[in-house]
């Protein structure tokens, strides 16, 4: 039978087909399987999610309103490229795109534009690896060598690995050349298999738990238990586990080149310039998350209301584990945090850069305000968010932040 079928009606055949699957997003390298009707879906009915528009806002709110849209007018005259969405008690105060996805074609920048989060992947990466704690597949008292017996560093947690006090060496730096040849963009597992085979070990950063030092190896470290633990990729489990259940369908990571994927997906620039692809980009869990302004605000809205974990676990990622140093700054299970005096969080956040993004996501826990700033052309401003304060809370109940972000 298939014999009978002429050469030039199987390229017709096949091209048939390679059309039906692009308009279902899944030509290119894909961590899903849905398709975008489903993934609408979804999102649909999980509005509940979503800030809600003020119609008819009061003097007070007004007011409000028209402070942030000032602020971000004066940030976008200093160079800000990007999408802004400011929330306090689930109601939108200001959302707005500023600029372009990509500044050649000066393809105007909208709701929908998926930015590299950079290191504002992490606390959805530890939002993944406490889903595996609440069902009983990891513990955070597991060492990575339950997981992988030849990594060279004993005595390191899970734990640890969320609050940055694993002291383990940064990736980025760790490696000759001799090792790194023939790999020309590594994965996870990648960065794993070389730890465990480089002859000479890269010189850890402190014994463990001795001190806390940011460092992305932790965050790489985490992805890799996901899917060893989940059995599948870290992009598939994110969705699975994380995006689908709170409909954050604009959310993607950077392996993923599926067209849905790839749809409004911006580029990062520097002085002007875009920014190539980086050597170490399809290493992920550190970074590598593409999302929208809406996409992380639902983020927050489902962990906040035990959609993902449950309030006691949300409550654990939210603590404060470092005290080896004075001050109001400490850091949770992949949160970033300001205290009191008492050890209670007073602010929640997480910001990144990473080739050209600057991302910032800033949370106020006592009256639920929300700032989530992403940008796409590099932009220090993008992490000043103390006239923001100011305005939604008051210059007397801010004091001087700045300094201590």
């Amino acid at each position: 039978m298939f014999k009978q079928v002429k050469p030039k009606m199987w390229k017709a055949i096949l091209a048939a087909v390679v059309v039906i699957l692009a308009c279902w997003g899944l030509v290119g390298k894909s961590d899903h399987s849905d398709s975008p009707e489903e993934i609408r879906k979804v999102a649909k009915a999980t509005a509940r999610l979503d800030p809600v528009m003020i119609d008819n806002p009061d003097a007070t709110t007004s007011a409000k309103m028209l402070a942030i849209e000032d602020i971000f007018r004066r940030k976008k005259n200093a160079g800000f490229n990007g999408n802004v969405l400011v929330v306090q008690k689930g109601k939108v105060l200001f959302q707005n795109s500023y600029g372009y996805a990509h500044l050649k074609e000066k393809d105007s920048l909208s709701s929908d534009s998926k930015f590299q989060l950079a290191s504002l992947s992490k606390p959805v990466t530890a939002i993944a690896v406490l889903k595996l704690v609440q069902d009983k597949k990891i513990s955070l008292q597991d060492t990575i060598q339950k997981f992988f017996p030849d990594f060279p560093y004993p005595g390191v947690e899970i734990g640890m690995l969320l609050s940055h006090r694993s002291g383990l060496p940064n990736y980025i730096y760790s490696f000759p050349d001799s090792v790194r040849q023939n790999r020309n963009y590594p994965s996870n597992m990648d960065v794993m298999r070389w730890y465990a085979q480089v002859e000479n070990k890269p010189q850890p950063y402190n014994k463990p738990n001795r001190s806390f030092h940011y460092c992305n190896t932790n965050y790489l470290v985490l992805a890799a238990i996901v899917e060893k633990v989940s059995g599948s990729s870290f992009g598939n489990y994110l969705r699975k586990q994380i995006f689908l259940p709170l409909g954050m369908a604009n959310s993607y990571l950077i392996t993923d080149t599926s067209a849905i994927a790839m749809e409004n997906r911006t580029a990062g620039y520097e002085r002007g310039r875009k920014i190539a692809k980086d050597y170490y980009d399809d290493v992920v869990g550190d970074k590598g998350l593409y999302s929208t302004v809406g996409d992380m605000y639902r983020f927050y809205s489902g962990i906040s209301t035990g959609m993902i974990i449950d309030k006691k676990l949300l409550t654990e990622a939210l603590t404060p584990r470092s005290f080896e140093r004075k001050g109001v700054r400490n850091y949770g299970y992949g949160f970033r945090m300001h205290i009191k005096e008492d050890h209670s969080v007073r602010f929640v956040y997480h910001g990144g850069w990473w080739k050209g993004y600057n991302t910032m996501m800033w949370i106020s826990p006592e009256d639920e305000s929300v700032i989530v700033v992403l940008g796409n052309t590099y932009n220090r401003n993008t992490y000043d968010v103390k006239e923001l304060m100011e305005v939604l809370h008051g210059k007397e109940n801010v004091g001087d932040i700045d300094k201590d972000i």
